[in-house]
């Protein structure tokens, strides 16, 4: 008889991290909806959607008592927290340039796909290991399906865009995505969720609170007085940013980087099948396969068993020998 000995907490992790993504995958449906309405271009909206996440991480910190985690973390890890929080608002930023440049298709592929390639292989490297065939099955399914995806719900690069430069700015976007999601790990091990969130929002807010003043000085929209775009806002700063983010960082504790980038291909999934429901397209069949790659692959990030147990003699490693069972307290890298 067998008897999986694998903790818990690896798969609670690796489960935060997929529904962040899947609410960073709502939010694609909500900033078009609010430039049609308003007229809000996406870098304004992104700065709106950093602010409203820091205020209401704020209030959550001091309305819960955790306000003294926060500043624990300024005080300990001040210069980590506000890289990390720039890093977030660049990728953003760097990522809808690439969209507006080269196409939705080519942004998405090449940041999203070249994130978890690049997180792997600092993490290979840093533990000076070589990838696993699994990890490289894991990886090499969640690609393909990405690209399916993505090519599959999305049209051709705009008129007048530089395919050159958007294919440049989708690297840099998805390389600061992995440096990000890699340091977020490592300062994940040692702060708070909520503190570390906080912090890394308030960042962001920081750092692009300047597209408002240039929005308003082109006379582009910077604001609305719409109740029903004040509630997207919201949502957009609360959901797909203070809890996810906030789901992320819970998740990275147990998750390494390079599985959480690859966990975190579910957002185009997300946002196709939302499309399909809300919006009336069409998932077409190739568009479906990726789907069922992506999620494929998410599944084969769970840790393996770390132990069998035999008969007698109670538990057995791996190795054969007899003794204490180890944990296995991570998701699986690619």
């Amino acid at each position: 008889m067998t008897a999986a000995a694998t903790s818990p907490r690896a798969g609670v992790g690796l489960l935060q991290v997929c529904l962040a993504g899947v609410l960073w995958g709502t939010g694609g449906l909500v900033v078009t909806l609010l430039h049609e309405r308003d007229g809000l271009g996406a870098m304004t909206v992104s700065a709106w959607r950093m602010a409203v996440a820091a205020v209401a991480l704020v209030a959550f910190a001091l309305a819960t008592r955790q306000w003294g985690s926060v500043r624990a973390t300024l005080r300990t890890d001040p210069k980590a927290a506000v890289v990390v929080g720039s890093g977030t608002a660049a990728y953003q930023g760097l990522y809808f340039v690439a969209v507006l440049e080269a196409g939705v298709s080519v942004a998405t592929v090449v940041s999203l796909g070249l994130a978890p390639v690049l997180a792997a292989t600092w993490e290979h490297a840093a533990a000076r290991t070589r990838p696993t065939g699994r990890g490289v099955a894991v990886l090499g399914a969640a690609l393909a399906g990405l690209v399916l995806v993505s090519t599959s719900s999305h049209g051709a690069a705009p008129e007048g865009g530089s395919a050159a430069l958007g294919l440049a700015l989708a690297v840099a976007s998805g390389a600061t995505y992995a440096a990000t999601t890699v340091l977020g790990r490592h300062l994940a091990q040692r702060a708070d969720p909520v503190a570390l969130t906080t912090c890394a929002t308030g960042a962001g807010a920081l750092v692009l609170a300047p597209f408002l003043a240039v929005a308003a000085l082109r006379g582009e929209p910077v604001a609305t007085t719409d109740a029903t775009s004040l509630a997207l806002l919201a949502y957009l700063g609360v959901a797909t940013m203070a809890l996810a983010y906030g789901l992320l960082y819970a998740g990275l504790r147990t998750t390494t980087g390079s599985a959480a980038t690859v966990a975190t291909l579910v957002e185009p999934v997300s946002a196709a099948v939302l499309a399909a429901l809300l919006l009336g397209e069409r998932l077409s069949a190739p568009a479906v396969a990726g789907c069922v790659l992506i999620l494929a692959a998410v599944a084969g990030l769970r840790p393996r068993p770390a132990v069998t147990t035999g008969r007698r003699g109670g538990p057995r490693t791996r190795s054969g020998g007899r003794g204490r069972a180890p944990r296995s307290d991570r998701a699986a890298a690619p």
